[in-house]
């Protein structure tokens, strides 16, 4: 890296005097509909400066509407396109929707002592649970979660929202007394397919024994404050804050308590490991490919905070032009640190009208500031400015650095167990 490049890192706050097409998203961080009136850069009285960075997409919105999610649905047809009497065939309507719950009834023949529990919920007996039960029951036991919802092969986080439901265990509760359970089985709609089925399990103890302070498996019904819709999973689906996105089902609908010591996860049977855990990383932006001499680079992206937290993110820069006695690129890498967005300072412009960040897992109780930063499970923007760059082709690449110290993609590179591969971008300054 030449000498004379200057790193400069960006808070929200900083930001508002680069730039104003993104002024209320910057102080705020809310969605879309701030983000329109930060148009108007005239009535907020801020004047945007001639240095304006390339590249900008900082701060992204700390929530995703249900509609902005992306999506990676299975099924032919997917169950999100059903439509009229289909739906209400398929039990995916708030009013048909059932969740049946059962002990194993076809375990694996080396299993010598089936699981059994005292009170099975079915249709066929008129007990299965119903969306209005699962809300009573949410009025005591209803837990509220922030979540970014990262596909285990895919390289960037799918959305983020903030989730509401009722812990799983409460529900297996229902069932009273239970024997020989070793794993709990579930799956959502799949138009009764067996081969379409997309399934997942946990553990007894990751569904049952939630040590305190950690967060539940919980069936969600609410996103952002709404009502889950078709095609985010709804009007019920599994919520699991520390996997992949392949652990939290859309479309529940059926749990099952088994012996078998094997997970039944669809994505066990593709080849990848069904118990990984959410990885830190950071995640690019995209850099215009072509940037004018002297015109600042903004560099950005998320970062996502997995199991093992986040303590920081790094940019390293790489020149493609010669220098003497070393060939193009050759340069030793310095790993530079980048800024942080800051903790939102009033959640009730953030999360859904009438829900307090005090009620929100993660969060002090007293004081509704976040008790780590970023949430666990949750994305957060970062940002830095490279300026004094000469004329020639770069690279830049970013790395998260966890709270073992591990810098990505470390300590799992293996994508079976996640995509962890740091991203690059190329430019070229004229």
């Amino acid at each position: 890296m030449k000498s004379s490049t200057r790193f400069d890192a960006v808070t929200r706050r900083h930001f508002i005097g680069a730039t104003s097409s993104l002024a209320a998203s910057a102080l705020t961080g809310e969605l879309s509909s701030r983000a329109q009136a930060a148009d108007a850069p005239e009535a907020l009285s801020i004047k945007p400066t001639p240095a304006k960075p390339v590249g900008s997409r900082f701060p992204h919105p700390f929530l995703t509407p249900a509609s902005k999610f992306r999506d990676v649905s299975r099924g032919d047809p997917k169950p999100h396109t059903i439509a009229g009497d289909g739906l209400v065939q398929a039990r995916l309507t708030p009013e048909t929707w059932r969740l049946e719950i059962t002990a194993d009834e076809t375990p694996d023949p080396a299993i010598k002592d089936r699981a059994s529990i005292r009170k099975p919920l079915t249709i066929a007996d008129g007990t299965a649970m119903d969306l209005p039960a699962l809300l009573e029951l949410g009025r005591k036991h209803e837990v509220k979660f922030l979540k970014a919802m990262q596909c285990l092969n895919i390289p960037t986080p799918l959305g983020q929202g903030l989730w509401e439901g009722v812990p799983l265990h409460e529900v297996l509760r229902l069932c009273g007394a239970m024997r020989n359970v070793r794993r709990i089985y579930y799956w959502g709609f799949h138009n009764n397919d067996r081969k379409q089925r997309f399934q997942s399990s946990l553990s007894y103890t990751q569904a049952m024994e939630t040590p305190p302070g950690e967060l539940p498996a919980f069936l969600a019904y609410r996103l952002n404050g709404e009502p889950i819709p078709l095609i985010r999973g709804g009007p019920v689906r599994m919520i699991i804050p520390w996997a992949h996105g392949f652990k939290s089902i859309k479309w529940i609908q059926r749990v099952v308590f088994t012996n078998d010591y094997k997970a039944n996860d669809t994505y066990a049977e593709q080849n990848n490991d069904p118990e990984s855990h959410l990885k830190t990383a950071a995640y690019l932006d995209d850099i215009p490919a072509k940037i004018p001499s002297g015109q600042p680079v903004w560099v950005s992206g998320l970062v996502i905070s997995g199991l093992s937290g986040m303590k920081r993110v790094e940019y390293t820069l790489r020149s493609e032009n010669p220098k003497p006695g070393l060939p193009a690129g050759d340069e030793p890498e310095e790993w530079l640190e980048c800024r942080l967005e800051d903790p939102v300072t009033d959640w009730s412009r953030v999360l859904p009208p009438g829900v307090s960040s005090r009620q929100v897992l993660g969060f002090d109780p007293n004081s509704g500031q976040p008790t780590t930063w970023p949430l666990r499970y949750s994305t957060i923007s970062w940002s830095a400015v490279l300026k004094g760059l000469a004329p020639g082709k770069y690279s830049v690449r970013a790395r998260a650095v966890d709270l073992n110290g591990f810098a990505q993609p470390e300590p799992r590179p293996n994508q079976k167990s996640g995509t962890n591969a740091l991203e690059v971008r190329e430019f070229v300054v004229s």
